[in-house]
């Protein structure tokens, strides 16, 4: 599916009506350039679960923790050079514990998918659009 948003606040609508279609223990893996929207989409994401936190990049930390109706695990994989280090920082640990995993620059970590994960690409139209292809999940 392929939808083009015009503003922040639509891309954030999009992941929250995407999240809120998502069971616990879906895996989200995301591609984009810098300034995408990626973090954006999260943002809503997290509002679509019911968490009620603010939301940002994980550049440094790698991965951000967000509890409330739900649990979102949010990584950000652009400083890592394989899935050996995703590994390293518990990836099998997060998806064991049930929660939504939402991977930005999952290009880096392609081997730690299965193949059953969604795939959300945004790329980047305008100063305000977006186009946003999700692969693996519908919002109807």
């Amino acid at each position: 599916m392929e939808i083009i948003t015009n503003s922040e606040r639509e891309t954030e609508q999009l992941g929250e009506r995407l999240a809120q279609k998502l069971p616990d223990g879906a895996v989200v893996a995301m591609y984009g350039g810098l300034g995408a929207g990626k973090t954006a989409f999260v943002r809503g994401m997290a509002r679509g679960m019911g968490i009620d936190m603010r939301v940002s990049s994980p550049t440094f930390t790698m991965v951000n923790e967000y509890l409330g109706a739900r649990e979102l695990f949010h990584f950000d994989m652009y400083r890592l050079g394989s899935a050996v280090d995703l590994f390293d920082i518990g990836w099998q640990d997060y998806l064991g514990r049930g929660g939504v995993c939402v991977v930005e620059w999952s290009e880096n970590v392609a081997e730690a998918f299965d193949g059953s994960e969604i795939k959300v690409e945004i790329t980047k139209l305008s100063e305000t659009s977006r186009k946003i292809e999700i692969e693996g999940a519908e919002l109807c």
